[in-house]
């Protein structure tokens, strides 16, 4: 029974390594009954009954880490961490409805062939988080960052992931050519996909693009030529999120042409430590537990960071809450 488990695995992953590239191009070709092309300028927003129709002077849009199953499925550490956040924005919109690792932006559950797995093993890690059979969702969306990260296959995922971004942030009143800033906050996997969406975002929105990177594994993506700008929040024991500086040869000092070192070169991007963090574990960016020597826990840090720069450029006004 082990054996058989060991390779049913091993070969659910060879199939979900095949399949990553295989649905991004079968959405391009039309094979799932999705338009390969941006949303339509004239199409009407369709806005959820509990949100207003009136546009904020500023949205953020949320993409969460590889643990996620669905967009509003996500590790609990994060939705606590998230509604935090929430509270303290005071004139921005924070759209939290995208799932990332699907080129359509439809949460796992709602895959065509495999959607009963993936309930099954949300059932299970709702009882216990730390199931063993929930690495099988970080690995299935590991490939699919892998994809976005592709110079083959990423601009078609990514422009599948700003499509999805775009009919979001339309039904929560977002009005195209506007003007109205973006930013994209991603978590882990999440900043690589947010940095290849913002490629295709700038043309569709009309509209200045920013990138939040929190602990994010990111590639030279040629979102960066689109982007106004990029912050990486890291912690120094996170080795995870510096892989990409080792991965991804156009991040290597040597290549100074390369997307990502021109845009170091015209400061487009900036790196902040935000102390000992690691990637996983009781001591990551969303602990509510873990506090740094002058009190403050490891999620708050993370959130001012956050709310700093936003507030530095003058995206946002927030509100500090006393503790």
């Amino acid at each position: 029974m082990i054996s058989m488990l060991f390779f049913g695995a091993i070969a659910l992953l060879l199939i979900s390594a095949a399949m990553a590239p295989i649905t991004a191009l079968g959405w391009w070709a039309g094979w799932f009954g999705e338009e390969a092309v941006p949303v339509r300028l004239n199409k009407t927003p369709q806005v959820a009954p509990e949100r207003t129709t009136q546009s904020a002077p500023h949205y953020l849009v949320y993409l969460s880490g590889i643990g996620a199953i669905t967009a509003d499925s996500v590790p609990d550490e994060e939705i606590k961490w998230l509604a935090e956040f929430e509270r303290r924005l005071t004139d921005s919109f924070l759209v939290r409805d995208v799932f990332p690792y699907n080129v359509v932006g439809a949460g796992l559950t709602n895959e065509r062939f495999f959607s009963r797995m993936w309930k099954y093993i949300e059932q299970l890690r709702f009882k216990n988080p730390s199931v063993a059979l929930g690495n099988l969702i970080n690995l299935r969306n590991v490939l699919q960052v892998a994809v976005s990260a592709d110079p083959r296959y990423g601009p078609i995922y990514n422009l599948g992931i700003a499509n999805a971004i775009v009919e979001s942030l339309q039904r929560h009143g977002y009005q195209l050519s506007s003007g109205i800033p973006v930013t994209l906050i991603g978590w882990s996997g999440g900043g690589q996909i947010s940095l290849g969406a913002t490629a295709f975002l700038n043309g569709m929105l009309r509209a200045p693009i920013r990138v939040i990177s929190i602990g994010g594994v990111m590639a030279d993506d040629p979102g960066l030529v689109s982007v106004t700008h990029l912050y990486h929040f890291y912690g120094s024991n996170d080795p995870i999120q510096a892989m990409g500086g080792k991965l991804y040869a156009g991040r290597w000092p040597v290549f100074k042409q390369s997307v990502w070192n021109r845009a170091m070169t015209q400061g487009k991007i900036t790196f902040t430590e935000l102390g000992p963090f690691s990637h996983n574990g009781k001591d990551n960016y969303f602990s509510w537990e873990v506090r740094t020597p002058e009190g403050k826990t490891y999620a708050e840090t993370t959130m001012d960071a956050i709310l700093d720069a936003l507030g530095s450029e003058g995206l946002l006004g927030h509100k500090r809450v006393q503790r």
